[in-house]
């Protein structure tokens, strides 16, 4: 695998492209021996979770986000949701192989203002596979790996190799993911992109908008758990 970074002000997460496919693909779920249930939730678990409505011009996405696992990037993330700053941002990166990133720039593409960078929770046991959300950060030294604010990327395959330290010694901190909405993830994935300003094909030909985002409801949790 060649990690590719992209220079510019906006955060980028890096690239990872294989000459042969993408990254990880999907396994059938293994079936349990008889007799035995698949190992449910503990009450610490699911009360360590909290969800939220990401509203777009493709359709809704439910996040669950993980804040036992990653305390520092959850709450800096719903610090955004509450303050509406990711209402009217766009997905402005699309690589259909890869992720789709978004929560920095506006509709008119301009980088919004955010707050300071947190610290990088890559090491908290979660995985960069498919449907999961991670942060998105500068790459390099000497402030890459604790660089990241707003902007967030959702893994549209697996990504084994953003769990590996980058050139400056650290990964990309994982905080949640996807558990309702994967059709629109799909749609979002599957915009026609065009070459962006650093010559990546990333750019999508027409804007795919955060509409708002928002914490849940319990009973709007009760019914996505219930669906499941």
């Amino acid at each position: 695998m060649k990690l590719r970074k992209l220079l510019g002000s906006a955060l980028l997460v890096t690239s990872l492209f294989a000459a042969s496919s993408a990254l990880g693909q999907d396994k059938p779920a293994a079936t349990p021996p008889a007799g035995e249930q698949p190992a449910q939730p503990t009450p610490k678990a699911e009360a360590a979770m909290v969800y939220v409505l990401m509203k777009t011009s493709k359709g809704d996405i439910t996040l669950e986000l993980n804040q036992e696992k990653a305390p520092i990037t959850v709450a800096n993330f719903l610090s955004y949701v509450d303050k509406k700053h990711y209402d009217g941002t766009i997905f402005h990166r699309i690589i259909s192989n890869f992720m789709i990133q978004g929560g920095g720039l506006d509709a008119a593409g301009k980088e919004k203002k955010t707050d300071k960078p947190i610290r990088n929770e890559w090491q908290n046991g979660l995985k960069n596979q498919k449907y999961t959300i991670a942060m998105a950060r500068k790459g390099g030294l000497p402030d890459g790996p604790d660089s990241a604010t707003s902007q967030f990327f959702i893994n549209v395959v697996d990504n084994a190799g953003l769990d590996r330290p980058q050139r400056d010694g650290a990964a990309y901190a994982v905080f949640g993911k996807v558990v309702a909405g994967f059709e629109t993830v799909e749609k979002i994935k599957n915009v026609p992109v065009v070459p962006n300003e650093y010559g990546e094909q990333s750019k999508p030909t027409e804007v795919v908008k955060i509409d708002a985002v928002r914490r849940m409801t319990p009973e709007e949790v009760s019914a996505i758990k219930g669906g499941r």
